[in-house]
């Protein structure tokens, strides 16, 4: 059955079919294991990579190996779970830069999940490092592939979640950028709407303050 959903999903090639509860129960029984992490990437299995960038030392990922395994990458699910160990990476600036402009779909959707990964989760970044990337996603984010759509409206809405300016410029460029449309094929999935999103998210921020 899980098989059928990760196909649905465009999961393609070896695959068990482990299902997403049970590799995170595998992965905080393991913590980390960068040697094992590698072993169970280079089995090419859908399953096993998932759990290797759940694993694998963000401190050990060079970007030798970032580069190895992005371009391994055929579909969106184990480009979203590569997405945290990148971003996690001390790359993570760089491999950004360069994969977000990159005219294959998964890897440049890859660059656009570490932006906004870097919205959600360092603080360290002041809020006009975020700035261009508003400007790029307004400016390109019809003409690129389908799951870089689906990452750069993520990204943006990240970004206007992040501070009351960013709010703001993330508002002014969903007026420019509009409905995203994306396909995403036999599943119950959607893109949700920048503006109502990240006023709703902002709401409850307010409720949680009172």
């Amino acid at each position: 059955q899980s098989r059928k959903v990760y196909t649905r999903h465009g999961v393609k090639g070896d695959m068990f079919g482990v299902s997403f509860a049970e590799l995170k129960s595998l992965k905080k029984k393991i913590r980390v294991d960068h040697e094992l992490a590698q072993a169970l990437w280079e089995t090419g299995n859908h399953d096993a990579r998932m759990l290797a960038c759940m694993i694998a030392d963000p401190k050990q990922s060079d970007r030798e190996l970032l580069e190895s395994w992005v371009n391994d990458i055929n579909n969106y699910i184990l480009g979203d779970q590569f997405s945290g160990l990148a971003a996690s990476s001390g790359f993570g600036h760089s491999c950004m830069d360069d994969w977000t402009m990159d005219s294959r779909e998964f890897v440049a959707q890859v660059g656009w999940n570490v932006v906004a990964l870097f919205a959600i989760k360092r603080t360290d970044l002041e809020d006009l490092f975020f700035g261009p990337w508003l400007n790029i996603a307004a400016r390109e984010i019809h003409d690129r592939p389908n799951r870089v759509r689906h990452a750069m409206n993520q990204a943006v809405i990240a970004i206007g979640c992040r501070s009351e300016a960013l709010k703001a410029r993330a508002l002014e460029a969903a007026a420019v950028i509009g409905r995203v449309t994306v396909d995403h094929g036999e599943t119950g999935c959607k893109t949700p709407d920048i503006v109502p999103y990240i006023e709703k998210t902002w709401k409850r921020k307010a409720a949680r303050e009172k």
